[in-house]
């Protein structure tokens, strides 16, 4: 909180907006010397060149917003990106919502979303200087937000229309892709189920949550964002769409995709390897929809356990990325660097699934050069290690 005051005041700010973004460690360093040349105490420094290294990381989600934002690290971390905000944000106003109370706002990421299409906002931070970030960030909508440092469970709902949720991870060092239980979380799942059971909400979670411990009666999306699985949003009452339980939502760049079901997809039989391989998005894996989208595809999957799919057919979907297959080559390293060599491959996008392999080290160890470029699978299929060579097929 100290640092925080120490930026919120208009020479602060006045600083910081001059700094600018810090995205390089000799950016950083030369910002440093300088507030201290200028006579600026330690901690003010350090508050200042934090900001600003934050709104540098901040760029890659919130894009020009992030120049006019204030951060904390794991708020930044954890915030939802303004596309997907402005989806979540679209659906309550297209069910009528008029204010939402947004608890565990965290820097105001999904608040800016309902904010920024009219709504009315509550939005609630158990941390102090988390509930102060939010504040400032969502101060140019004026009196259609309301922030306050409080617990969730404390917050009267009395007047509102709708609630987001979003708890915090009680366990630290957890990735998003990590799986955290009920228990895990703050506020308790054990309050907010039955609170969205009684209401219209919507609860983002990370994308690997227990599906047992989803509740039947809520619809279930995942989503993806440029190849990323970003998140699992469970939405109850009117925020649920009728006869929809999964959903996978997949946006690369300015296309929005979504596929959705009453349930999970019955699966498709494995077959063999065919002319092309699809990887479907991890939504699509997450919501269990690969069985919708490989029909879709003509296609199978390539072993009973290895979410990868493959077709004779020359068609493709946004669900997945599809590549076209040129060889099996050998798994081992060397054979493996031979065989590259003489295709003259010197870019070489390397993926897994069911192996343990490094890919980053792998591609060290082969040591390429040529220049064309492909794409490497290194999967099982079956109790055999296979290396599919292939090229990326335009969708």
């Amino acid at each position: 909180m100290d640092q925080l005051r120490a930026v919120l005041t208009p020479e602060g700010l006045r600083r910081l907006d001059e700094l600018g973004p810090l995205a390089t460690t000799d950016h950083t360093a030369r910002a440093v010397s300088r507030l201290r040349t200028e006579g600026l105490d330690p901690d003010t420094v350090t508050a200042l060149v934090s900001q600003a290294h934050l709104r540098a990381r901040g760029a890659a989600k919130f894009g020009d917003l992030a120049a006019g934002m204030l951060f904390t690290r794991a708020g930044l971390e954890q915030s939802t990106r303004p596309v997907v905000a402005a989806r979540h944000a679209a659906r309550f106003r297209d069910a009528g919502i008029g204010r939402v109370a947004d608890l565990g706002c965290g820097i105001g990421g999904d608040s800016l979303g309902f904010a920024g299409l009219g709504m009315s906002v509550l939005a609630v931070d158990a941390d102090e200087v988390t509930a102060a970030v939010a504040a400032y960030n969502l101060a140019p909508f004026g009196d259609a937000v309301e922030v306050r440092h409080a617990r969730a469970e404390d917050v009267d709902l009395g007047g509102v229309d709708a609630v987001w949720l979003d708890p915090a991870r009680r366990v630290a060092g957890h990735d998003a892709q990590a799986r955290v239980a009920a228990s895990e979380y703050t506020p308790s799942l054990e309050w907010v189920f039955p609170l969205a059971a009684r209401t219209s909400a919507g609860i983002k979670l990370g994308p690997a949550f227990d599906r047992a411990e989803i509740p039947a009666d809520a619809e279930a999306q995942w989503i993806s964002v440029d190849g990323s699985t970003v998140e699992l949003v469970l939405f109850t009452g009117t925020l649920a769409r009728d006869g929809v339980r999964r959903a996978a939502l997949v946006i690369r760049g300015e296309r929005v995709h979504e596929i959705t079901a009453a349930g999970d997809a019955p699966d498709v039989d494995a077959r063999p390897m065919g002319a092309y391989l699809h990887e479907p998005e991890g939504a699509v894996i997450r919501a269990r929809l690969i069985g919708d989208v490989a029909r879709a595809l003509e296609a199978g999957t390539i072993d009973p356990h290895i979410a990868y799919l493959t077709s004779d057919a020359a068609l493709t979907s946004p669900f997945v990325q599809s590549f076209r297959v040129r060889d099996e080559l050998p798994v081992a390293t060397k054979p493996l660097a031979k065989a590259l060599r003489a295709r003259g491959i010197g870019r070489l996008e390397i993926k897994k699934r069911g192996v343990d392999v490094d890919p980053a080290a792998l591609r060290r160890a082969l040591a390429l050069r040529g220049d064309e470029s492909a794409t490497l699978f290194v999967t099982r299929i079956g109790d055999r290690r296979v290396a599919l060579l292939a090229d990326r097929v335009d969708d």
